[in-house]
């Protein structure tokens, strides 16, 4: 058995944080990320940096962490009791970015490594990760170029990774109390230790070097449109949907707030403008009502016989 090769991971992981900011910096000319380093009484750290205010990126939060500890929170040892008893490390850089132009969608992805030791015993370890895309106002062209993405990153790995991961994102990013999607999925994996070491941290390491490749052409085609305060109050009552999910749904901030994170970072995630809004939904035939009846539910972006009609707000 290769024994995983933790550092490996964690430069990879590091130069990965330093890309995307560098990539996001550009793009918003002016703007660049405050850097927090942190460290954590239960044991490890991390790497916040955060952008805010820019003009195009309200807020873009690229967390680098590595924590490490004895005691696992009850609820990863409930689904994985042969971890009981083992000291555990976990790496990862989260991101999430909340741009200002309605037009441009809210993107999220997260890369990871977990590894369980004990004494006498054979390391349990996994990769994780994946990025989904979550727009205010939907463009047909944009869904199929992070798709397309999503499946080049996938394609060397073998056919059916695209559609297996695909469909995990459908139904992971899914507000079941609101029955809907987040937003238009892309790609979702984890437990992910099949082929062994190199072969895993191979297909994470695509996944985390094909994000830029799918957001900034979409945010380089939307930033400069023209909207209205009825864009960007839509946009601020569905940054809510992201609010309840990251709360009630994801398991990433479920465990570093249970396993005694860094709650800030762990908390960078949630947009820095919200409204809410009792018992609404949007009228019949407008642009936000698309979103719900387009956009909100899981379809193959890569079959053109279902993408006939382009995104064409009313600006």
């Amino acid at each position: 058995m290769i024994t995983p090769d933790i550092d490996a991971v964690k430069a990879y992981l590091l130069g990965l944080q330093e890309r995307i900011c560098t990539g996001l910096e550009q793009e918003d000319t002016g703007a660049v990320f405050t850097e927090d380093n942190w460290q954590r009484d239960a044991g490890g750290g991390g790497r916040t940096r955060v952008l805010t205010n820019g003009k195009v990126f309200e807020q873009a939060g690229v967390n680098f962490s590595h924590v490490f500890g004895d005691n696992l929170p009850a609820s990863a040892t409930a689904h994985r009791p042969e971890l009981a008893g083992r000291h555990f490390q976990a790496l990862g850089v989260s991101l999430v970015i909340h741009p200002h132009n309605p037009f441009i969608p809210t993107s999220h992805a997260n890369v990871r490594f977990f590894i369980a030791e004990k004494e006498g015993s054979d390391p349990i370890w996994w990769f994780g990760g994946g990025f989904d895309l979550t727009p205010y106002y939907g463009f047909d062209e944009d869904c199929r170029h992070w798709h397309q993405v999503a499946l080049q990153a996938c394609k060397p790995f073998g056919e059916e990774v695209y559609p297996k991961y695909k469909q995990w994102c459908d139904d992971y990013f899914y507000l079941k109390h609101r029955q809907e999607t987040r937003g238009i999925g892309g790609l979702f994996f984890d437990d992910l230790y099949e082929g062994g070491f190199e072969h895993s941290f191979a297909f994470m390491k695509s996944v985390g070097d094909h994000y830029l490749k799918a957001y900034l052409p979409i945010v380089q085609k939307r930033k400069e449109l023209p909207y209205t305060e009825q864009h960007r109050d839509f946009q601020l009552y569905r940054r809510g949907r992201y609010v309840e999910f990251n709360l009630v749904y994801d398991r990433g901030t479920l465990f570093g707030l249970q396993s005694g994170g860094r709650t800030e970072s762990i908390l960078m995630s949630l947009p820095p403008l919200v409204k809410w809004r009792y018992n609404w939904s949007p009228e019949a035939g407008t642009e936000e009502a698309k979103l719900y009846a387009r956009y909100l539910v899981a379809r193959d972006w890569l079959d053109s016989g279902q993408n006939n009609t382009e995104g064409t707000p009313d600006i």
